[in-house]
């Protein structure tokens, strides 16, 4: 049974990768009929099937492909023409064929499915009655007659021992299945001869068997004795005409089949080898920067340079593995723009290029809808009808282009259509007339933005609802589905010469390039694919128009909002009298986010947020950085939906959040943080300042008073900070509330027993205002601690 499983699975790999392209070639018979070379080509694809079928008992299918093939085998000797009532039936057959391949897939019996009006009709066109019998109703007959004995010889070979046999005993075993299922195979043909079946059906109708099979018809008596022969005949020319079928996929010669969760999981492991990769790379510029000068450095510098350089190519060979040419997408589209073209009453050429652009499997699989929508869009609604474009100058026959071609890190799908063009004024007044859009904004759209609005859900030019077109759903699934996967759709279209629809894909999902950004203490990620350009402004520079904020980009006008108010990140940092812009493009919108820093481009690997995180809108998942910090992965689509209802950003106001002096009511009001790692110090200063009555923080080291100031429970008026602390002394903390835009104005009194005047110099470089020496005076520090902090004389 095993044997018998693994040739069915070289049979149905074989059949599926043969009628693959039969549709294909079909429709360029069509149109070329006197292709002799492409005939014989189909003719073989029809012939190797049907021999195969015929061995493996699938009589259906047999008794299908061997009325195909009498039809291909008169029009290759000139005696039937290729007509477009000829090629439907065909291209049913094809239909048909799919489908019996599909069911012996599913259930290995080719059972269930009727073929007998399609080989009628295929008997008709060769001259027949049409009244063929088909062996569907007796193929169950003869199944249960022969399943009994092959189960009870199933039982008897499970009392075999096939693992203790030695490889002699195997062989003559194989042989004795081998010699048991012709015996079956020749019993069966005696059996339809005897029913007056047809025989033809069973042997090759190639030119060198036409004279056995009219010599087997001729002579009924002898007819047993020159079966074995016919059957050889058959066996030794099977190899012979499916050999020319197997050179079609010259490539796939040497290959094995893996299971697509092997190379997935190779994928993934690959993944976490980049990341491995990137924060080697980290720790290696660490180390540079702090052993400058050692001898070992450049011998680690070689081998991250190999580790790195063989990490990428080890990435770029799994990629490669999972990579499949677009053309079995491409393949399909001859088959439906000949259908289309005979429904509409159009006449439509297609022309293909570079099919043999490689995409990631996972996209593959994903792209073939959304272009399914497009190319139907282009006949119903691009292509005009013959008489229309002859009226209009233009050839009978219309021409839709589908080509894919590289660009960068992406692959770019272009469909182009010499049709009627898209005109942005009947596309806004649709848009009004189903609500849509406003007048407001059809007056302010630009023609590439009303370009956009075929992708809006139900919108429809169409002026009735057919089985190609007019429900509004098509366009807005391909939006839906390239955005799915990162991608970009560009419209570029003129009334009367034709439409130009670009999609923009990323060549795989799982490992990408992102501009990281920073925005306070927090990092992004956005994907390299959607970014336009980055740009450097002054505060000058942006402007505030009915509430939103915007700049000038050369001849455009570009809105903008800021990261931190789409994801309500604080605004703590001290802001540059500078602002750095992403530019972000998503077909025909642009959207300028503005970032407090540009960290620099990387690779990045997508991993997913899990079950408790998902589905947090503007984020598309998470990566790890090279030093192992995790930085969130942001999705461009939900972050310009999401901008539209940010108002003005507060960049321009960035003081407005310093901690401006409120009205003080009573001493109490004034909140002083004493920062020393000694209590008994914490205690002297609490003494000193206590009888002003003010309010007193204490924190016993640097990184516990930056944990006070950023919880914000206090807004303090000044800090005494020890110099020498745990964890974070005093010149850090200094430099680090500096960063903080609310804090840069606060005094900051260094309090310490270091009295050089280096050690004062580098108090005042990390924004020490006063710099108090132990052992210092209480009244000192009360007035030192007054003047700062603007003490009111009323409330001493």
């Amino acid at each position: 049974m095993d044997e018998f499983q693994e040739i069915l699975q070289d049979f149905l790999v074989e059949s599926f990768e043969l009628v693959e392209k039969l549709d294909e070639d079909l429709v360029e018979l069509e149109s070329n009929p006197d292709d002799l070379e492409l005939l014989n080509g189909i003719f073989r694809v029809a012939h190797t099937v049907k021999g195969a079928s015929s061995f493996l008992n699938f009589d259906v299918l047999t008794h299908l492909t061997h009325h195909m093939e009498d039809v291909l085998n008169r029009a290759r000797h000139g005696e039937l023409k290729i007509t477009p009532d000829v090629m439907d039936v065909i291209l049913e057959s094809i239909d048909l064929m799919k489908a019996l391949l599909e069911k012996i897939r599913d259930t290995s019996s080719d059972d269930g499915i009727d073929v007998s009006a399609c080989v009628a009709r295929l008997d008709k066109i060769t001259g027949g009655t049409g009244e063929v019998e088909t062996p569907v109703a007796a193929a169950p007959v003869e199944e249960v007659v022969e399943e009994t004995p092959e189960d009870d010889s199933g039982s008897d070979e499970d009392e075999i021992d096939y693992d203790n046999m030695s490889p002699e005993e195997v062989e003559a075993e194989i042989e004795r299945l081998l010699a048991e299922r012709q015996a079956e195979d020749r019993k069966k043909r005696e059996a339809k001869i005897a029913a007056g079946e047809e025989v033809p059906q069973m042997p090759n109708p190639d030119e060198e068997e036409a004279p056995e099979e009219v010599k087997e018809e001729k002579k009924a008596a002898p007819a047993p004795t020159p079966a074995p022969a016919a059957k050889q005949q058959e066996k030794k020319e099977d190899p012979k005409a499916a050999a020319p079928a197997r050179k079609t996929p010259a490539q796939v010669e040497q290959t094995i089949r893996v299971d697509v969760k092997r190379l997935d999981h190779l994928m993934n492991l690959i993944g976490e080898l980049v990341l491995a990769k990137n924060r080697l790379i980290k720790i290696n510029d660490d180390v540079e920067e702090r052993y400058e000068g050692e001898e070992f450095l450049e011998e680690l510098n070689q081998v991250v340079s190999i580790v790195s350089l063989v990490t990428t190519d080890l990435q770029i060979a799994v990629m490669k593995t999972r990579m499949l040419p677009i053309g079995k997408v491409f393949n399909k589209f001859p088959r439906m723009i000949r259908d289309l073209s005979r429904e509409l009453n159009k006449k439509i050429e297609l022309v293909i290029s570079g099919e043999e652009t490689e995409l990631d499997k996972s996209i593959v699989e994903e792209i073939g809808d959304p272009l399914v929508h497009i190319i139907r869009n282009s006949c119903d609604h691009g292509i005009e009808p013959p008489e229309e474009r002859v009226a209009k100058g233009k050839p009978e026959t219309g021409t839709i282009a589908l080509k894919a071609y590289n660009e960068g890190n992406q692959i770019v799908i272009q469909i182009d259509d010499d049709g009627k063009g898209l005109d942005p004024e009947m596309l806004k007044n649709k848009s009004l007339e189903k609500g849509i859009i406003t007048e407001k904004e059809a007056d302010s759209m630009s023609d590439k933005e009303a370009f956009a609005l075929i992708f809006k859900p139900g919108f429809s030019t169409a002026a009735a609802v057919t089985n190609v077109s007019g429900r509004g759903v098509g366009m807005d699934v391909v939006k839906t589905n390239i955005e799915k996967l990162n991608g970009i759709i560009d419209i570029d279209s003129e009334v009367g010469k034709g439409t130009s629809i670009k999609l923009k894909i990323p060549l795989t999902l799982a490992i990408i390039q992102a501009l990281l950004v920073g925005v306070q203490e927090e990092h992004y990620a956005i994907p390299l694919a959607s970014v336009l350009e980055t740009v450097r402004i002054s505060k000058d520079e942006i402007y505030t128009v009915e509430g939103k904020s915007v700049m000038r980009l050369r001849d455009d006008v570009l809105s903008l909002v800021h990261i931190g108010d789409i994801f309500e990140v604080e605004r703590i940092f001290d802001a540059s009298e500078h602002a750095y812009v992403v530019v972000l493009g998503l077909g025909t919108s642009k959207l300028g986010l503005i970032v407090d820093t540009l960290v620099g481009q990387e690779e990045i690997v997508i991993k997913s947020l899990g079950d408790y995180l998902k589905g947090i809108e503007g984020i598309a998942g998470a990566t790890i950085r090279g030093d192992g910090g995790v930085t969130l992965i942001v999705d461009v689509v939900a972050l310009m939906n999401m901008a539209k209802d940010v108002k003005s950003s507060a960049i321009s106001d960035s003081d407005s959040g310093s901690s401006a002096s409120t009205e003080k009511n009573s001493a109490s009001d004034y909140v002083v943080m004493i920062v020393d790692d000694s209590k008994t110090d914490r205690m002297i200063m609490r003494k000193a300042l206590e009888p002003m009555g003010i309010t007193l923080v204490e924190a016993s080291d640097g990184q516990e008073a930056l944990n006070i100031l950023k919880s914000g429970d206090y807004n303090f008026d000044a800090m005494l900070i020890d110099i020498e602390m745990p964890r974070m002394d005093g010149y850090t903390l200094a430099s680090e509330i500096k960063k903080y835009n609310r804090y840069k104005h606060l005094p900051l009194i260094a309090v310490t027993s270091r009295t050089s005047k280096s050690d004062r110099m580098r108090g005042v470089e990390s924004g020490m205002v006063e710099y108090i020496t132990k052992p210092y005076s209480a009244d000192y520090l009360a007035s030192v601690v007054q003047r700062n902090v603007n003490f009111k004389a009323e409330f001493l």
